[in-house]
């Protein structure tokens, strides 16, 4: 009884049976099945513990468009975007809620933030539209989120604040405006670098009728786009003008055809496009800064953006291509 039985001995080798004989190959594979049967019950076991592995879930789609370079994530629920164009070159957002005449809920806003942060950084995109459906690009913010704010909650959390996205983006928008573009809508719109118009559109700022007054920049957009007189009109009465008052007024460059707007918008924005990306930001932000300065300082932005694109391979190539009547092959560098 002194030392235990399993340390007397050198180990045998496996298969070998008793004075060392090598058993039968299907006396073997039984030794096998005994020495492993424990751990394949032991690991039965710890299966039954463990959850059952996720099913997909039924339904559930991807964004309704599929567009290369928008981020994985939630799907959008009240946009629809694309890429569009003979060379994809047009990135194209649809606001896509017609129960609400396509309301501007926090929801889209937030969808559209985050579409057009997407096409911002895909290098085939050139250019930007918004539009809606043919009986309103937008007929406003929606009422009923808005109902129930407090001062102290506008103030606190920055409401509307975050509409702004639209007017940084460095990519040109135009905005394809058919049917209403009423109060959040305009405000939308004149947000857009260009505003192309279908023949029955309709433009107002008619927040004066609710109450209250423009809060994403209407009383300022619209006054810069159209004077002081027409917009104070505007604005004091809730009163909209026609898609051709709206052309007269400056406000829009263009009117069209309903079933021919957005056609004509994606051309203009494919041949945005076809230009230099890097110089046609430099262009946006010198006509913005008209817009938003002082003219002195409009000049001074204006000179330095110009000089600015002499340190560009596209303002060589587009040169150089000029001189050797040529077209040119911009790099966007």
């Amino acid at each position: 009884m002194g030392k235990a039985q399993c340390g007397a001995g050198p180990p045998r080798p496996m298969g070998a049976g008793q004075g060392g004989a090598v058993l039968p190959r299907s006396a073997m594979a039984a030794s096998l099945r005994a020495l492993l049967r424990p751990v394949v019950a032991a690991a039965a076991r710890h299966r039954a513990f463990l959850p059952p592995p996720p099913r997909p879930l039924l339904g559930a789609r991807a964004c309704s468009t599929a567009v290369p370079g928008l981020r994985a994530g939630a799907p959008f629920q009240f946009l629809s975007v694309q890429k569009t164009g003979a060379r994809q070159s047009v990135g194209l957002i649809r606001l896509n809620r017609p129960q609400a005449l396509n309301a501007l809920c926090q929801g889209l806003m937030e969808e559209l933030r985050r579409a057009l942060e997407d096409l911002e950084t895909d290098p085939q995109v050139g250019a930007i539209v918004i539009t809606g459906s043919q009986k309103a690009f937008a007929a406003g913010a929606d009422i009923k989120e808005m109902q129930n704010k407090t001062f102290q909650e506008c103030y606190s959390t920055g409401f509307l604040t975050g509409w702004d996205k639209v007017s940084t983006v460095r990519k040109p928008i135009i905005a394809a405006v058919n049917g209403y573009a009423l109060g959040g809508g305009c405000e939308l719109a004149m947000m857009c670098d260009i505003i192309y118009a279908g023949e029955k559109a309709q433009f107002g700022q008619p927040e004066i009728l609710l109450g209250t007054i423009p809060g994403a920049g209407g009383s300022q957009r619209l006054t810069r786009a159209v004077g002081k007189s027409l917009a104070m009109e505007m604005i004091l009465t809730g009163d909209r003008i026609s898609a051709a008052e709206a052309k007269e007024a400056g406000l829009v460059s263009k009117v069209f055809p309903v079933e021919k707007l957005l056609d004509e918008a994606i051309a203009c924005a494919e041949k945005i496009a076809s230009n230099s990306k890097l110089v046609a930001a430099m262009a946006k932000e010198s006509v913005n800064a008209a817009f938003e300065t002082t003219l002195a300082e409009g000049t001074r932005t204006e000179k330095r953006l110009f000089y600015a694109t002499f340190t560009t391979d596209d303002r060589k190539e587009g040169m150089m291509a000029f001189v050797e009547k040529r077209k040119a092959k911009f790099t966007d560098s």
